[in-house]
């Protein structure tokens, strides 16, 4: 069996498992690939239009916002910034103006519309840099303002027992820390709507590694997705990578084959090529460059070719033309 029949196939379990025979149900894991727009927010004032570049590729697509917890000098109030990390200086928006307002005529049109059959249309994948009570609770009550638009499960009693996702138009991620566990999940009362879903917690980078060894559970109720670096397929990872062999492809098949048995979406990050300082221009970091468009292209394929769920790059353009060329003639490019 190829690469594409079996991941055709692992779909079709995970929809048995995940509830997606339902109509009301999401995308399950293996459904599609999609965009995983990284660091979508702008820095310090500057790459403003990430957001705008990242949606105007199409939908499905995943959003990344990183999030800290900013203190006023002055005043003492606190509140949710879209940062990259400390220090923060007040300046930067928070994810109401930036991010949901911003995608409303979006989900407006999609509710109205009413076709679940491609929804999640947007996944906001939310990296927490600062994980204080405080800043779960807040971004929690954001959360609640817009949960019409909101896939979402029930909790269930036992955190084993995994509920099926009502999909709406809207999936939200979030990390592996237990802290944002117990504040988007354990507050939760049973029989309560979940918002948000966590990342299981990955036990190590090796990639010689026995897939079945590299996370800790399969999916829970609150935790649904995997999150990795590229590390766990090529050691030493983007700056290390040389040629793509046929070992790495089945390195990178395998992990996909056992999150989405496991009933996990499988997000990479981040794939990124390009020559050596364009990155630092455009605000990108260089330890996730492969140092040339060839090699980044080479991997993409292979990333879709094997039904990765998420597949982050600063290359929001690019990616997707060459994920626009796999979907309209997949049997050209795979499999690599």
């Amino acid at each position: 069996m190829n690469a594409r029949r079996r991941v055709g196939a692992l779909a079709l379990l995970a929809c048995a498992a995940f509830g997606a025979a339902d109509s009301t149900a999401p995308v399950p894991p293996g459904g599609r690939s999609v965009l995983d727009a990284h660091n979508c927010y702008p820095y310090n004032g500057r790459w403003k239009d990430r957001l705008e570049r990242a949606l105007k590729t199409g939908v499905p697509i995943a959003i990344e916002q990183d999030l800290l917890w900013y203190t006023d000098p002055k005043t003492g109030a606190s509140r949710s910034v879209l940062s990259h990390g400390a220090p923060a200086d007040g300046t930067e928006p928070g994810m109401r103006e930036y991010f949901f307002e911003y995608i409303r005529p979006i989900m407006e049109a999609a509710l109205e519309r009413g076709n679940r059959g491609d929804w999640p249309l947007i996944t906001l994948n939310l990296d927490f840099k600062s994980d204080e009570p405080a800043h779960h609770a807040a971004v929690w009550k954001l959360l609640g303002d817009y949960q019409a638009w909101l896939c979402t499960a029930e909790r269930s009693a036992d955190p084993g027992q995994v509920t099926p996702i009502q999909a709406g138009p809207l999936l939200v991620l979030a990390g592996d820390a237990d802290s944002q566990e117990r504040d988007f999940h354990d507050i939760v009362p049973v029989g309560g709507r979940l918002r948000v879903f966590g990342a299981v917690h990955r036990i190590g980078d090796d990639p010689s590694a026995d897939p079945k060894r590299m996370i800790a559970t399969p999916a829970t109720n609150y935790r649904r997705w995997w999150n990795n670096p590229w590390t766990v397929v090529e050691r030493g990872g983007q700056q290390k990578a040389r040629e793509w062999t046929a070992q790495e492809r089945k390195r990178l098949e395998s992990l996909v084959q056992y999150a989405h048995k496991s009933g996990l979406w499988i997000r990479f990050y981040t794939l990124n090529g390009c020559p050596a300082g364009i990155d630092e221009q455009n605000g990108w970091e260089p330890e996730y460059n492969f140092g040339t468009p060839e090699r980044v292209d080479e991997r993409w394929l292979a990333a879709l070719n094997a039904g990765v769920d998420f597949i982050a790059t600063d290359q929001y353009e690019e990616f997707a033309k060459i994920r626009a060329a796999f979907i309209s003639r997949p049997s050209l490019l795979g499999p690599h």
